[in-house]
């Protein structure tokens, strides 16, 4: 069974290794690209002053996170949470890199590199849109995923966000998370309701005669029109 995290965090500061924390984690769970809703989403003590360029970013304050638990006591339950799941993050290097000092930090030995698969999203995009912005908004925008009520960054936002835009990436196919009317209330995804809600995989329809003869007579027009330069007819099965 296919199992990803589509995961976020949000710190104190930039870098990990200047003693930053985290205060916010955000986590999208998906089974054979069907959301499950066993997500996770914790903001945190990060046990030292946020910086004021941060608050600026993501609007979290001192004061919102006070009284938050701190990271050694839900170490073990986001370690769990995590472990063997493949965890899709924006920019993956930044992100695994507080979460190992934050486990270390906790007692926890190993890092997520030994009990997950990782998957950076933004080089995936590089590979797909060479030369292209690939930050979160300009891929929102690139693949139509809703994203007018980003004010500030947000653990849990962008992971829902990133979720829309990983699945557009990977397979034509968004918006499998729950997102929320205009009046702020929830409502399903179009595609939930298309395919359900189980985490059985996804049916696979194959062509029948008549669409590859129709597919092949496009094919025959792409190739007359690029002068014999079409690359992928070795795929097709035979007529």
């Amino acid at each position: 069974m296919n199992r990803q995290i589509i995961l976020d965090t949000e710190t104190t500061g930039l870098e990990v290794d200047q003693g930053h924390r985290l205060i916010e984690i955000g986590c999208i769970e998906l089974r054979n690209r069907r959301p499950t809703h066993n997500n996770y989403h914790r903001y945190i003590n990060p046990e030292r002053e946020i910086d004021a360029g941060a608050i600026a970013v993501h609007g979290i304050t001192n004061e919102r996170v006070a009284q938050e638990m701190k990271f050694a006591e839900l170490a073990q339950d986001i370690w769990d949470y995590l472990s063997g799941a493949e965890l899709v993050i924006h920019n993956a290097a930044f992100d695994v890199g507080f979460l190992n000092a934050e486990f270390a930090r906790a007692g926890i030995g190993g890092k997520l590199g030994d009990v997950c698969t990782i998957t950076d999203s933004v080089a995936m995009a590089r590979r797909l849109h060479p030369g292209q912005k690939v930050n979160l908004d300009a891929l929102c925008k690139r693949y139509g995923v809703d994203n007018s009520n980003r004010e500030f960054h947000g653990a849990l936002l962008d992971a829902q966000l990133l979720a829309d835009v990983y699945l557009a990436m990977t397979g034509g196919q968004s918006a499998l998370v729950l997102d929320h009317d205009g009046d702020g209330q929830q409502r399903r995804s179009r595609f939930a309701d298309l395919l359900g809600e189980s985490d059985a995989p996804l049916p696979v329809l194959m062509a029948d005669a008549a669409e590859l003869e129709l597919h092949r007579a496009r094919l025959a027009k792409i190739a007359d029109k690029s002068k014999g330069k079409l690359v992928w007819t070795a795929d097709l099965p035979p007529a």
